[in-house]
C-alpha cells in the first residue's frame, strides 16, 4: 500500500478526519456515529484511562524496523488491528461497508461486518475474502440464528463474533434529541439537514436508502405483522449460556464473544468453547456506569494467560493500540476511527487511516527502541491503579 502523501499532510490524525467528517454528514448521522449513552462518562473514561498509560522511551538502540505482522486465530495479518463492526454503516457514509471491506483485504487486516449492516453478507463476504469476520447480534429465534450463520458461512466468513453486551436497549440521548430511528425514518427535520450536506445526499441517492437488509429479509419471509414486523425485533434476543453452547455446536469456524467486562466471565466462556475473548464496553454506547474497558483487560489476561484476547473502546490512534497490546491484548479493533475516515474521504478513507495507524505504531515503537510490540509490557511505567504491568 502506497501512502497518499497529500492526505498524510492534510489529515495526519484521527481527530483531523473526525472534524472533516462532521462537516460532510447530516447532523443526525453525526450524532449516530459520534454519540455514546447517558452523560457519556464511560466514553470519556475509556479515553482518559488509555491516555494515563505511560511507557519508558529508549536511546542508543540503533535502527529499529517496525515489525507489525501478527498471527491471530490461525490467520496471518499485516498488523495487530482491524475494523470493528458498526451497525448501519451505509448511513454513516454510503458504500462504507464495501469501501472498508476492500481496504481491509488489500491491507490484510480483518473487517467485521455487522448483523445490522446496510449490505448483505453475500455482498460483502466476497469483497473481504479471508479477511472477513461476521458479527452476530443473537436473534431469539433459533431458526433465524441458524439461517444467518449459514448465510455468513456460505458467503466466506470463517470467524463469528457474538456480541453479548446488549441485554437491554441503551437510551443514547444524543441520538434521541437528533430525531434518529433505526432503521431511519426521514422526517422534514432530517430532510432539512440532508439538504445541507449535498455530497452525502448524492451518494445516498446513488447507493439507495440505507436499510437493515439482512434483518429485514426475515421480516419479509415470515410475513410478520404488528410489532414483530419491526426488524429490530429479530436481533432482540436475550442469550444465555445454553444459547452460547448451542451456537458453538452450530458454527464450524472460530467463535469470539464480544462485550466482556467482568473477568469472572472469562474462564466460563473458554470452557464453553469460545476461541477468543473480546474485552469491550461498546465504546460507552450501552452502559454509562461501567469501568473503562482498558481497566478490565489486565485482569482478564491474568486469568487467561494463553487465550487470544481482542480489545476495543476508546482507541484513537497507534499509540492507543500499543497501550492495549502492552496490557494484554493480542489484537485491537477500531470502529469510529474508520468511519470518520470514510465520511471524510470516501473510498480513500480506509487505506488512509490504516497507514496513519501503522505509521503511528512504528514511530512510537521506535521511540521505545522496540522492533515489534512484543516487548511493550517491559516498557510500562507507572500504570494506573488496577493495571498489572507484569502480565
Amino acid at each position: 500500500m502506497i501512502p497518499d502523501m497529500d492526505l498524510q499532510d492534510r489529515y495526519p490524525t484521527i481527530e483531523d478526519l473526525r472534524r472533516k467528517a462532521r462537516r460532510r454528514m447530516p447532523h443526525f448521522v453525526w450524532e449516530y456515529l459520534d454519540s455514546a449513552t447517558g452523560d457519556e462518562t464511560a466514553h470519556a473514561r475509556n479515553m482518559a484511562a488509555l491516555e494515563a498509560i505511560r511507557f519508558h522511551p529508549a536511546i542508543l538502540k540503533g535502527p529499529q524496523p517496525a515489525l507489525l505482522e501478527t498471527r491471530f486465530l490461525g490467520q496471518d495479518y499485516d498488523a495487530p488491528f482491524g475494523i470493528a463492526p458498526v451497525g448501519m454503516a451505509g448511513l454513516i457514509w454510503p458504500g462504507a461497508e464495501q469501501h472498508l471491506a476492500r481496504a481491509a483485504r488489500e491491507a490484510r487486516l480483518p473487517f467485521c461486518l455487522s448483523t445490522v449492516a446496510t449490505r448483505l453478507p453475500e455482498e460483502i463476504g466476497p469483497i473481504a475474502g479471508e479477511m472477513g469476520w461476521f458479527q452476530l447480534y443473537p436473534p431469539s429465534d433459533p431458526e433465524i440464528r441458524r439461517d444467518i450463520i449459514e448465510r455468513a458461512w456460505e458467503s466466506g466468513f470463517r470467524t463469528l463474533v457474538m456480541t453479548v453486551d446488549l441485554p437491554a436497549p441503551s437510551r443514547r440521548e444524543r441520538q434521541r434529541k437528533a430525531g434518529i430511528e433505526i432503521p431511519p425514518r426521514i422526517t422534514p427535520r432530517l430532510l432539512r439537514q440532508i439538504m445541507l450536506r449535498p455530497a452525502w445526499a448524492l451518494e445516498t441517492l446513488q447507493n439507495g436508502t440505507p436499510r437493515l437488509r439482512l434483518v429485514e429479509s426475515y421480516v419479509e419471509e415470515t410475513g410478520s405483522k404488528g410489532y414483530l414486523a419491526h426488524p429490530g425485533y429479530i436481533i432482540r434476543g436475550a442469550p444465555s449460556w445454553d444459547y452460547l453452547r448451542a451456537l458453538r455446536e452450530e458454527w464450524k469456524g472460530h467463535l469470539i464473544v464480544k462485550g466482556v467486562m467482568d473477568p469472572a466471565d472469562a474462564q466460563p466462556l473458554v470452557d464453553a468453547g469460545v476461541d477468543a475473548i473480546w474485552v469491550s464496553n461498546h465504546s460507552g454506547r450501552q452502559f454509562d456506569g461501567c469501568r473503562a474497558a482498558i481497566e478490565v483487560l489486565p485482569d482478564v489476561r491474568a486469568l487467561l494467560p494463553d487465550t487470544p484476547i481482542i480489545f476495543d473502546s476508546g482507541v484513537r490512534g497507534g499509540l492507543d493500540i500499543l497501550r492495549a497490546l502492552a496490557l494484554g491484548a493480542d489484537f485491537v479493533m477500531l470502529g469510529r476511527a474508520f468511519y470518520y475516515a470514510i465520511a471524510a474521504l470516501g473510498a480513500k478513507g480506509g487505506a488512509h487511516v490504516i497507514e496513519l495507524l501503522r505509521d503511528d505504531m512504528a514511530s512510537n515503537l521506535g521511540q521505545m527502541g522496540l522492533p515489534s510490540p512484543e516487548g511493550l509490557r517491559n516498557k510500562l511505567t507507572m500504570p494506573p491503579p488496577g493495571h498489572h504491568s507484569g502480565q
